[in-house]
């Protein structure tokens, strides 16, 4: 069997946009995909209104943590996701980039917040698709 796709959500915080792209990976990915999330300067904590408006899609974003880009060093990455964050996002080791123009939703109101969230994954639908990588929910 081949090993899952490695693929890494990045932004600034770690707290918002990349925290929702793991997660949409995860659900859309199975085990076919190993996804994960990090932060140029990491907030600490995933934001209160992600994992809200994740439970409107049934994911718990709760058992999710903002973790630094520092631990993803050396690490073999399939595709590195850079989620809006320009300069601030330091180059990550893969074997292929991306950069995704996605606002940061922290302070929008909560209809812009969700269709920020369905675009994200809509996209994420669309990297996996694009690395082979098909299933998962619809």
């Amino acid at each position: 069997m081949e090993r899952p796709k490695r693929v890494l959500f990045v932004c600034v915080e770690n707290s918002n946009r990349s925290q929702m792209a793991e997660a949409f990976a995860r659900i859309h990915g199975g085990d076919r995909v190993e996804a994960a999330s990090a932060g140029s300067r990491p907030s600490g904590r995933v934001n209160p209104r992600a994992i809200e408006f994740m439970r409107e899609v049934g994911y718990d974003l709760t058992a999710h943590a903002s973790k630094s880009l520092d631990q993803f060093n050396g690490h073999e990455i399939d595709v590195a996701v850079t989620m809006g964050c320009g300069d601030e996002c330091p180059l990550v080791r893969a074997a292929r980039r991306e950069e995704w123009q996605i606002p940061d939703p922290k302070d929008m109101p909560p209809e812009q917040y969700r269709e920020v969230r369905d675009l994200i994954e809509r996209k994420v639908k669309e990297l996996l698709a694009g690395l082979g990588v098909n299933g998962g929910a619809a």
